[in-house]
């Protein structure tokens, strides 16, 4: 069965870990293709997780990603 989403794009920022990844993995489960948007495109010790590992759950969980880096407004 079709999830509620489905044909529908889902851009979610800060998507690399907490709330955003939460976020972005419900979405897919409901069938949206999801933007994973954030500006870690590489883990540190302070803050694990980055856009490529939240793009890779969406698709482990049958979804579609695009994961998308965003950069600091200067």
């Amino acid at each position: 069965m079709p999830g509620r989403l489905a044909g529908k794009v889902a851009v979610v920022t800060g998507a690399s870990r907490g709330l955003g990844q939460y976020c972005a993995l419900a979405y897919a489960r409901e069938g949206a293709t999801v933007v994973v948007a954030a500006r870690t495109e590489q883990a540190s010790e302070k803050l694990p997780g980055t856009i490529f590992e939240t793009a890779q759950l969406v698709e482990s969980a049958g979804g579609r990603a695009l994961p998308l880096v965003l950069q600091r407004r200067r």
